[in-house]
């Protein structure tokens, strides 16, 4: 079956997208844990969390830090926050870490926390966070490259193109 040119560019651009998802994972392995940590912020304001930088999330992670490496505020007004955990692993996230994720909440009295890793979380882990009252996101090293794709964390536009068809609209005469 021959494809169309547009079936070939979106089969090419998928392609591309899995390479640099590849290539960003690959550059997120292979920086600080600060360094991730921060990224894990920057990352959730792009997505719409808190406002600005400045004021709607910091990191936090350092020796006692608790469990928590970063604040941020769940909206604009900063009527709840969310805590997170960022882990630069290479091994799957097990259970435990995620109960002790789950404790730190407790102790801050918080309900929603996002832990985020640069490698995957066992079955285990995420049938855990369905059981418990705190809301707990996980997201894996794969999904982490998808969203910094996504909301343009850590990468910048290349080539645009625009593929045009006929507007039948202007076309007709009525």
């Amino acid at each position: 079956m021959v494809k169309t040119p547009e079936e070939n560019l979106d089969e090419s651009y998928k392609k591309i997208r899995e390479s640099l998802a590849n290539e960003i994972l690959d550059k997120v392995k292979s920086c600080s844990p600060l360094f991730f940590e921060r990224l894990v912020v920057e990352l959730l304001v792009a997505m719409g969390y808190g406002g600005t930088l400045q004021d709607a999330g910091k990191a936090v992670g350092k020796s006692g830090d608790g469990g928590i490496d970063g604040i941020i505020k769940e909206d604009r007004l900063g009527l709840d926050v969310i805590y997170l955990q960022a882990k630069r692993w290479e091994g799957n996230v097990s259970r435990p870490e995620i109960q002790k994720f789950a404790g730190a909440l407790l102790g801050n009295q918080a309900r929603k926390g996002v832990f985020i890793t640069t490698s995957d979380f066992t079955k285990e882990a995420k049938d855990y966070v369905k059981t418990i009252s705190s809301n707990i996101i996980l997201i894996n090293g794969e999904e982490l490259a998808e969203l910094m794709i996504d909301y343009n964390v850590g990468v910048s536009v290349a080539t645009t193109y625009e593929i045009k068809k006929i507007d039948s609209d202007y076309f007709s005469e009525e």
